[in-house]
């Protein structure tokens, strides 16, 4: 399984509902992903599947990628994504799908511990991702048992490079 991780763009600081689920994307946040969305459709990833979290800004983060690589699913909302969310949670939910490609849509501190889980095996583990960063990992096996491998990590600013 290749396992694609985003993290939201640039949010705005408080939503007009005060609400945190409801904060949106910047206008910078979205033109960065306007860009992201480019170079991550020229790697031609095929996604099976996409997963966001409940929070306004992982799907407005999504939805240029998955229109930029003709992505026609809808998308899949899981709590399993929520910021202080357990890793272990989603790795057992992408076990379960049987997909082949993932991309998962997410927030820090959980993308961080995401990281760190599917690198090192380990728990206590934590590699903190920039806003619109991206990694890929491949993984054989239950997502949930199996030792993953860092394919790359790539910085907001290499993927616009790539645009």
């Amino acid at each position: 399984m290749k396992i694609h991780i985003l993290r939201h763009a640039e949010a705005e600081e408080t939503s007009p509902s005060g609400r945190d689920a409801d904060r949106r994307l910047t206008d910078a946040g979205r033109k960065r992903m306007r860009l992201v969305a480019k170079a991550v459709a020229k790697m031609d990833p095929e996604y099976d599947v996409v997963l966001v979290s409940p929070l306004v800004r992982t799907r407005q983060t999504a939805e240029p990628v998955v229109a930029a690589c003709g992505f026609r699913k809808a998308l899949l909302e899981t709590k399993s994504l929520l910021p202080n969310a357990d890793p272990e949670e989603i790795l057992a939910e992408l076990g379960k799908l049987g997909a082949e490609s993932v991309l998962l849509v997410g927030h820090q501190p959980h993308l961080g511990r995401l990281l760190g889980r599917l690198a090192t095996g380990r728990r206590d583990s934590e590699i903190p991702m920039k806003k619109a960063g991206l990694a890929e990992f491949e993984i054989d096996g239950d997502p949930s048992i199996a030792r993953a491998e860092l394919k790359w990590l790539l910085s907001p600013r290499l993927l616009e490079e790539r645009a």
